[in-house]
């Protein structure tokens, strides 16, 4: 048979137990909802072409337009090339 103070450890315990799962919990909601995924998207595509201090990043942008512009040319000389 087990001691009071046993039975209160053990009790005690499960409470720290149960409130670091309902925690755990908490976070895995917060980190799974739909807007928080989109904040964080947003916040890491945002830091490609913004720095720390809120200036542009002109190098990541320009990269990001060349590919745009090489992917129109090569669009349109298919369609060109195809009629």
């Amino acid at each position: 048979m087990a001691k009071p103070n046993d039975l209160d450890s053990l009790e005690q315990e499960i409470e720290v137990t149960r409130e670091r799962l309902a925690g755990t919990i908490d976070q895995l909601v917060y980190r799974a909802s739909p807007k928080t995924i989109a904040r964080r998207e947003i916040a890491s595509i945002k830091a490609v072409y913004v720095d720390l201090a809120g200036r542009p990043r002109t190098d990541n942008m320009l990269k990001t337009a060349g590919a745009v512009v090489g992917f129109v040319t090569v669009v349109l000389v298919i369609r060109k090339l195809a009629r």
